[in-house]
């Protein structure tokens, strides 16, 4: 095989398309102010903007880190996925030794780079990203293949990179309450991607690429996601309330429907629940997101 095309294959196998997912630092980005308005002034700085670009490239790094191992472990079982069969190290037409050279390579970079211009708080949050990569996909541990406990530490990647954004600038620990909301948000999410694999794989395919599918039923599934929904809501009140937010409570009507149709498209769409991101392609949902932000910003004006 062509040297340039199997340089192609090993890029594939980094997936970083998935880029925007390192963008949810920003949200704990801009949560300190949100946590605390009077700091305003230190977040819109050249300074403030520099470090938050290099923490967002920092994370993509740790991310993709994480990726190469979930490639690497996966792979025996990806075989009996229809769509990610035919990825690159499923068919042997790449080495695992070289991917793991560029999973150490990632990670000394990024954890160098990390000492070098960030808090102990910030480096242990980068930290736990990687080694919440580890638990997930690894064994003995292998969280991913335990039911309901595999979306609950994927969707822990949430708070973790929330975390890493707060902590781009010193400060204390941000609300309980809004960690949590944000981890049962990205439960949520994970559970309508398990929701996709158990409605859509047929029953050979789902008990060899997931050991967890299982020991899942939908029913089970659609209850444990609705849980998650409504943990991240009372999550959401409360912070709303215990910070003087409570203009928030305006846009629940409007996040309830996020939710609901979130649900339904899980339900029915397996490559929208599998694959988050590709709702944004839907114009309906991409214009209601915008809405939804919009929403919020008036919300947090009135305040």
């Amino acid at each position: 095989m062509p040297e340039k095309k199997k340089g192609s294959l090993y890029i594939a196998s980094l997936r970083l398309e998935r880029w925007p997912r390192s963008l949810a630092i920003l949200i704990g980005f801009a949560a300190v102010f949100l946590v605390n308005p009077a700091g305003i002034g230190s977040l819109l700085t050249t300074s403030a903007f520099l470090k938050v670009s290099l923490a967002f490239v920092l994370t993509w790094m740790v991310s993709t880190a994480n990726y190469i191992i979930n490639e690497i472990t996966d792979a025996p079982f990806d075989a009996f996925h229809p769509g990610k069969k035919h990825r690159p190290l499923v068919r042997n037409e790449i080495s695992v030794k070289v991917l793991l050279v560029g999973w150490l390579a990632l990670v000394a970079a990024s954890l160098l780079m990390a000492h070098f211009f960030y808090s102990r708080a910030f480096i242990l949050s980068l930290g736990a990203l990687l080694l919440a990569g580890l638990l997930y996909n690894v064994p003995p541990i292998r969280m991913k293949d335990v039911p309901y406990l595999d979306s609950t530490l994927e969707s822990a990647n949430n708070p973790i990179r929330f975390l890493i954004g707060w902590y781009v600038l010193a400060g204390p620990f941000p609300p309980l309450s809004l960690l949590l909301a944000w981890w049962a948000f990205g439960n949520f999410l994970m559970v309508g991607k398990r929701v996709a694999e158990k409605k859509f794989l047929t029953a050979e395919e789902s008990s060899a690429y997931r050991l967890s599918l299982n020991r899942y039923s939908v029913r089970g599934l659609v209850a444990f996601m609705i849980f998650n929904g409504l943990l991240f809501l009372a999550m959401f009140i409360l912070f709303a309330i215990r910070l003087s937010l409570k203009t928030f409570l305006y846009a629940l009507p409007f996040i309830i429907f996020y939710l609901i149709f979130f649900m339904i498209k899980s339900i029915q769409d397996r490559d929208a629940a599998e694959e988050p991101e590709k709702l944004l392609k839907n114009p309906f949902f991409a214009v209601y997101t915008v809405f939804l932000l919009v929403v919020f910003i008036i919300a947090f004006w009135l305040r």
